[in-house]
């Protein structure tokens, strides 16, 4: 296959040698007795051997996922068989309600990917997929810093530049269900390095814009790109991940608010330095030889934006140059090339120095020989013609399989597409909402972005904290996503309640605080609930109608806050509450499940 059809199998190996340890010989980390969810004492009596366990600590190497290897934490370790792995899966499959040859063979993956435990291939895949999240925030309060800057040097109002946020949108919308599908057809990895790189050019070329209608087609441009990163970062990362370690999908989004700190760090240090003084008129509107806000006295949205496009163009190369991504186990199964999706294990078994008892023949005793397997292969353009002319019945039709599951996917698209509107009427214009705070005129531009870089900070610990909260026995995902949203959503009305500036501060860094729990909840809970041969189409849709809502929002702020300023933060904080009615009602709780 050509370098520039596919440059990332170059680097793939055919075979990892010493990593398969006989399943036999094997040693197997499980759950401790307090972590097993009900109706797992079947699979702990399938697993008692006649053989125990020797008094004498067994071989470091034979101790495969061992806590000195990267596994969780207190485990016990018991001998392994091809029964004891089969009570295990029948249970999960028995609990999941999903019955086919992919599912059992996914759970047999799940398996042997827990005894892997978290190493060094998760925690350098974490750094990266956390770019991702990283240059969605980025972009998107970076789009919203610019908003005043582009409206004074064009000419545009102050209303309709935001339509610039919507043209971002746009993008983002249609980044986020292209990428999301074309992730289950050509693989996770080959969209994994295009996302970035497609935003970090348009994203420097939104800093040579001529017009401001260049700007809003840059912008749309670059979210094509962007708009790919968390549907496909997420399913990826999930995918790769022990059991034990799924909060870490929750803790991948410390990333969110740290993009947007870094973009109002850059901002403040650009803007006020570089920018137009506050009430010059555009050049295209006064009479040659007057004063007006030149280009290059307005370079600091332009070196924001560069800036920014630099940077991302320098996660992209870390991406590509510094590390090989193996194709997702799970996609690789779910077109039937089960031989590379075992030698994916093996490959992560490599990275993360340790051992793994996933061979073939173990996933086909447990989860059936390939029978129907045999299909040709097909090329990347076969793959995506054969499925754009079919995926809304192939790809969506599953996730209504069964009536939970149905139901379960409307409730999270509604919370998605009402979220998707109610977050951007506050954040996407918080910097013109933190401006015009108080009663004595315009904050000065520097105070400004001070406490927008204070309201950054504030939210970093909250993706932390949700972090821990998920795995609480009677909070879990849903608990924690919800009482977060409600939270979220009572601060949000506060903030229209007084107009002292460091009243809106306080009630500015608290939303983000919880605003922070809730999305990075959300963002882990969503690939949980589908089915892997699903996720990207599940996950990109859900992003979907979060983006094309998010269309919506530039224009409920520009027409309601006609007849009152505080209408969009009122929209914003009902469209909250509505989120956190259907989280309350969603079904499934994904804590300690294992992902199909």
């Amino acid at each position: 296959m050509p370098f520039w059809t596919n440059p990332f199998t170059r680097n793939d190996r055919a075979e990892f040698l010493g990593v398969v340890v006989p399943l036999s010989h094997a040693t197997r980390s499980v759950p401790n007795v307090n972590d097993v969810p009900a109706g797992k004492d079947a699979i702990q009596k399938a697993e008692d051997s006649p053989n125990e366990p020797s008094d004498n600590e067994p071989d470091k190497l034979d101790r495969i996922g061992s806590e000195e290897l990267g596994a969780a934490s207190n485990p016990e370790f018991s001998h392994q068989s091809i029964e004891s792995i089969r009570a295990e899966v029948e249970n999960e499959i028995a609990t999941s309600g999903h019955d086919t040859t992919y599912d059992r063979k996914s759970t047999v993956i799940n398996l042997a990917l827990q005894d892997i435990g978290m190493g060094r291939y998760q925690w350098q895949l974490f750094i990266l997929c956390g770019f991702g999240w990283f240059a969605d925030n980025l972009w998107l309060q970076g789009i919203a810093l610019i908003l005043t800057q582009v409206s004074q040097e064009f000419g545009v109002s102050s209303t309709h530049v935001r339509f610039t946020t919507a043209s971002l949108f746009i993008g983002l919308c249609l980044g986020a269900s292209f990428w999301g599908i074309a992730s289950d057809v050509v693989g996770r990895r080959l969209a994994f390095n295009l996302t970035l790189l497609i935003c970090g050019v348009f994203g420097i070329c939104v800093g040579a814009a001529p017009t401001w209608i260049g700007v809003c087609g840059l912008s749309a441009s670059l979210g094509l790109g962007v708009g790919g990163n968390l549907p496909v970062d997420g399913a990826l990362f999930l995918e790769f991940l022990p059991t034990a370690s799924s909060n870490m999908l929750t803790l991948l989004s410390v990333w969110w608010p740290v993009g947007q700190l870094v973009s109002s760090l850059i901002a403040w240090g650009f803007i006020p330095n570089y920018s137009c003084a506050t009430g010059l008129p555009a050049c295209s509107a006064v009479a040659a030889g007057e004063d007006c806000c030149r280009k290059e006295d307005n370079m600091g949205w332009r070196y924001l934006s560069i800036t920014m496009g630099a940077l991302t163009l320098l996660m992209w190369a870390c991406r590509f140059f510094l590390f090989h991504l193996y194709e997702s186990s799970k996609f690789l199964l779910s077109r039937g090339r089960q031989e590379e999706a075992v030698r994916t294990v093996h490959a992560i078994a490599f990275k993360n120095k340790t051992h793994t008892w996933l061979t073939v023949d173990v996933l086909n005793e447990i989860g059936g020989h390939p029978d129907q397997v045999g299909k040709p292969s097909l090329t990347t353009a076969e793959i995506i013609k054969r499925t754009l002319s079919k995926f809304s019945a192939e790809r969506i039709g599953p996730l209504f399989s069964s009536k939970k599951l149905g139901f379960t996917t409307a409730l999270l698209w509604f919370c998605w597409a009402t979220i998707g509107m109610g977050y951007p009427l506050f954040n996407a214009f918080l910097p013109q909402y933190l401006a015009h705070s108080g009663s004595g005129g315009e904050t000065p531009v520097n105070i400004t972005y001070r406490n927008y870089a204070i309201t950054s900070i504030v939210g970093v610990p909250g993706s932390i904290l949700g972090c821990y909260t998920v795995n609480l026995k009677y909070i879990g995902r849903k608990g924690t996503m919800a009482i977060a949203t409600l939270i979220t959503a009572v601060i949000l009305f506060c903030f229209t309640i007084s107009e002292n500036p460091d009243a809106q501060l306080t009630c500015s860094s608290l939303e983000a605080f919880f605003q922070n729990i809730m999305y990075g909840v959300l963002y882990a809970y969503t690939p949980e609930v589908f089915p892997a041969p699903n996720r990207g189409t599940g996950t990109g849709v859900s992003s979907f109608f979060n983006r094309l809502c998010g269309v919506m929002a530039p224009i409920v702020a520009i027409y309601a806050s006609t007849s009152n300023p505080n209408a969009p933060i009122y929209a914003s904080g009902g469209l909250m509450l509505a989120a956190f009615v259907a989280m309350v009602l969603l079904p499934i709780e994904t804590r300690g499940k294992q992902t199909l």
